[in-house]
């Protein structure tokens, strides 16, 4: 397929390569080449954050992956030049299109749909086999006297029981398995942005430890070697919508054990070439939304958004009267830190009639007006008279954090939160993403002595714990460990805490969590 950016960007062509039937991407030197000419044609495109409701259930998406195709369709049937970056699909979840695959459904579909819900061309492969392959320098390491105790985990994209629960060499060293996109190596590749940020990441991995003091991946590895696995897997993948609108593929799912966002080099590349870029965060805005604003923005230096979308479904939305609650606060919640957030309400077969009455709802609620409509069915065209708000909202005159760039003060909602005292920030972020307050936040028996062990491991790394991004773990369904109970009755409870030195990243796990291979296909 012919990239439409390249007619506009003639530079750009040179960076893009066909691959595994598709084209990718050299994002991380076409960004640099815009940073060293100046004078290079680009845009300053802006970001829009399309997110969802909680869902009833982990393996029952709401419906953001057709979302964002049937959006940046109708959006460019509006004559604005907008494009997805979306995130790649997860063997464990999406097999056998059990779920429903990553790449949209009806008409609001990538025009090579298996290829995007097959793996593109490797990527997700690959980084599992670079992380497999830190694992045999550990292991190595260990044999040579380097290392006594090994931190890198193997990772697994195939549901598999049998991973859950393994010994390795007759038990001599403890052996765990999670799912690759819940790994730091995923996590270091969604955010890079140039080739030597990717390898002083990887070089900043803590390996293992001797005697008890920790040792990083480039003590005892050669870096470089790690980097040529991952290879193109830091690439973007071109494809196209059904109605032939731009889509950008790259990295990580499962916001809700890892960051769960597109690649930030892939969104700068976007970026650059296009008005709008709608970018896909995972699960509900309580996961996926929550780290975009949180990791990506406040740390990383991504966009904040100029306007958001939160999906739901009518189902999700309306039939449980104990989880009504949560729709309206995701809603409220980005409304509150000056995003303007749009209802985006997708409705299944046999639904239209309920039209009216959920304007009602969200009118009663006093959302902005919903954009409601059938996306398999009908695709952008379904929705292409409802934007102009959304238009207005999201144009040149609304806010971006391109018009006064990264530097913002601490009393702004997009401040950093880098040196708040880690327990600090755990309380702010479930108080703001959960709505639960720090008299209610619970601790687990072994929380604590987790969290001495991580201040200990830090400390003798040189590490600022402080200072690391905040990754909650928890589950995909609920925000508090019982969304069902009243309002003054929720609580969170926190249950272990883990450094991921390289993506720069701590891990606290609260509520429920699955980070290993999932035991079936879901």
């Amino acid at each position: 397929m012919t990239i439409s950016s390249a007619q506009s960007f003639p530079a750009f062509a040179d960076y893009v390569t066909p691959y595994g039937g598709l084209d990718k991407i050299d994002a991380f030197d076409y960004l640099d080449y815009l940073k060293t000419h100046e004078d290079a044609p680009r845009k300053e495109g802006k970001v829009i954050l399309v997110t969802a409701d909680t869902p009833l259930k982990a393996s029952r998406g709401e419906g953001k992956t057709t979302t964002t195709i049937a959006l940046i369709d109708a959006l460019r049937a509006r004559g604005v030049d907008a494009a997805a970056v979306l995130r790649q699909p997860s063997m464990g979840i999406t097999a056998a299109g059990s779920k429903g695959g990553a790449s949209g459904g009806g008409k609001a579909s990538l025009s090579q749909a298996e290829l995007a819900d097959w793996g593109l061309t490797g990527e997700m492969a690959r980084i599992a086999d670079a992380q497999n392959l830190l694992v045999a320098f550990c292991e190595k390491a260990v044999d040579e006297g380097v290392l006594d105790r090994i931190f890198i985990p193997r990772v697994s994209e195939t549901p598999s029981r049998s991973l859950r629960s393994i010994g390795v060499d007759g038990g001599k060293l403890p052996e765990r398995v999670v799912i690759t996109p819940a790994c730091e190596l995923m996590q270091i590749v969604v955010l890079s942005r140039s080739a030597q940020e990717l390898a002083d990441r990887i070089g900043s991995i803590l390996a293992g430890s001797k005697e008890g003091k920790p040792i990083a991946v480039r003590d005892f590895v050669d870096v470089d070697r790690i980097v040529r696995v991952v290879g193109n897997a830091v690439q973007p993948a071109y494809m196209e919508t059904a109605e032939g609108s731009p889509v950008y593929i790259h990295c990580g799912p499962f916001a809700n054990v890892s960051l769960g966002i597109p690649g930030l080099s892939a969104v700068d590349l976007a970026c650059s070439l296009h008005d709008l870029v709608v970018v896909e965060a995972g699960y509900g805005a309580d996961a996926g939304a929550q780290k975009w604003l949180d990791i990506a923005a406040r740390e990383s230096g991504a966009q904040w958004p100029a306007a958001a979308v939160v999906v739901t479904r009518a189902s999700t939305w309306r039939d449980d009267p104990a989880l009504q609650w949560r729709y309206p606060f995701h809603v409220r919640r980005l409304e509150s830190l000056g995003i303007p957030t749009f209802p985006l309400i997708n409705l299944w077969a046999g639904e239209d009639d309920q039209v009216p009455a959920l304007r009602r709802t969200a009118s009663d609620l006093g959302f902005r007006d919903p954009i409601i409509g059938n996306l398999f069915r009908d695709g952008g065209e379904g929705i292409k008279a409802q934007l102009d708000d959304f238009i207005s909202a999201s144009g040149p005159a609304s806010a971006s954090i391109s018009d006064s760039g990264h530097g913002f003060g601490s009393d702004t909602p997009h401040a950093s939160h880098r040196g708040m005292p880690l327990l600090d920030k755990v309380a702010w972020t479930i108080e703001n993403a959960y709505g639960v307050p720090a008299d209610r936040i619970r601790r687990k028996e072994g929380f604590d002595e987790s969290l001495a062990i991580a201040r200990n491991l830090a400390q003798q790394a040189g590490i600022a714990l402080d200072d690391l991004a905040l990754c909650a773990i928890k589950s995909p369904a609920t925000m508090t460990d019982d969304d069902s109970a009243f309002e003054g009755e929720r609580t969170v409870t926190l249950k272990k805490v883990s450094i991921n030195a390289g993506s720069g990243v701590v891990s606290v796990n609260l509520t429920t969590s699955l980070t290993t291979p999932m035991p079936k296909i879901v």
